[in-house]
């Protein structure tokens, strides 16, 4: 073998343990695809993934499936360039910058509590929407969840606390809570009383001068709800607020008789307010296959993902527009009896 040949084999070697090696090196994205998907209105782990104790339920059919999305990669589980480019091959996954789902500040650890609360707070919006669609009355109180080391809350307001008033006014949201505070100059006191257990109480806080020049008390709250009857929601591992919708469906579909499906298998995301309101999701693509994977044919939509779902939805996959929880009853009462509008996603 001539020189040059040699060192054009050894140079082609060279380059070809450079590309093996640089597509196992890790690369800062995230490669998204379709999760796993739950009924609602059925079970998982052999427990009701809905399961209501206190009121009458009714016998329910169909499906109403959330649907999620798995994600790879992240600060602690980089993945590699080759992982990365499978992913882009493949139209049923999505490759994002990993700074889009995990904040440069913040570790894994902190994303997954994260999803963590966000599913249990999605959870208690779903079942106050049902009730306010039903007309169900219910409570709201403030909870205190922490106070901040060093500042005049520490060590006097507890967690588990239920604020009751603030200065001998009804406080029945956070912001009434907050604005009581801060009505006050720093270094006045200002009165809490608070639920503790079985006892009342009254606490009294100094206050003091916080970020912006606001007055404080260092005290973490939040809403907290007081049901008629008990709403236990099972779904293992999923996190997030995107199964809000389905939740406040699978509830409503217990709590009435008939079957809100019709029989049908039908999937959808989208975030729920207490108040009714179907909010925007991300991963709307990859959460389609999932639902189509699953057997659905109709897919409740948020309004403001209609637009880019149009642009990926599976053969097969009827899409929905759900504005709100009652407009996504009326959908399904459409759908069910064949009479009334079904309101469709179109391209914004």
């Amino acid at each position: 073998m001539s020189r040059r040949a040699l060192t054009l084999l050894l140079a082609g070697f060279l380059v070809l343990a450079l590309g093996v090696a640089g597509a196992f090196q890790p690369v800062p994205y995230v490669v998204l695809s379709p999760g796993p998907t739950e009924n609602t209105i059925g079970e998982v782990n052999k427990k009701p993934v809905i399961a209501i104790k206190g009121r009458q339920t009714y016998p329910t059919g169909g499906s109403l499936q959330l649907v999620t999305v798995a994600y790879q990669g992240g600060p602690a589980a980089k993945i590699d360039l080759l992982t990365a480019l499978r992913g882009w091959l493949d139209p049923t996954v999505a490759v994002v910058p990993q700074e889009t789902i995990f904040a440069p500040d913040r570790t894994a650890q902190e994303v997954e509590e994260e999803n963590t609360v966000e599913m249990t707070n999605s959870q208690d919006s779903a079942t106050a929407a049902a009730l306010n669609e039903l007309k169900i009355p219910y409570a709201m109180v403030v909870g205190v969840v922490s106070t901040e080391k060093g500042r005049p809350a520490d060590g006097k307001l507890m967690k588990g606390d239920e604020i009751n008033s603030v200065d001998g006014k009804e406080t029945k949201d956070v912001t009434a809570v907050a604005d009581a505070v801060k009505a006050h100059k720093p270094g006045e006191s200002v009165t809490f009383n608070v639920t503790r257990g079985t006892q009342k109480l009254d606490v009294t806080v100094q206050t003091v001068a916080g970020p912006k020049a606001q007055t404080v008390v260092g005290v973490m709250m939040q809403a907290k709800y007081k049901f008629p009857f008990d709403v236990d929601i099972n779904v293992g591992d999923v996190g997030g607020p995107s199964a809000g919708l389905m939740f406040s469906l699978g509830i409503l579909d217990k709590l009435t008789p008939g079957e809100l499906t019709g029989g049908k298998q039908i999937a959808g995301t989208g975030t729920i307010t207490p108040a009714g309101e179907v909010g925007a999701i991300g991963g709307i693509a990859q959460k389609m296959v999932g639902a189509k994977d699953s057997g659905a044919t109709i897919f409740l939509t948020p309004a403001d993902n209609c637009a880019e779902a149009l642009k990926s939805v599976p053969d097969g996959l009827r899409l929905v527009r759900a504005d709100t929880l009652h407009s996504a009853v009326a959908a399904l009462d459409a759908l069910r009896t064949g009479k009334g509008d079904v309101p469709a996603c179109e391209a914004g």
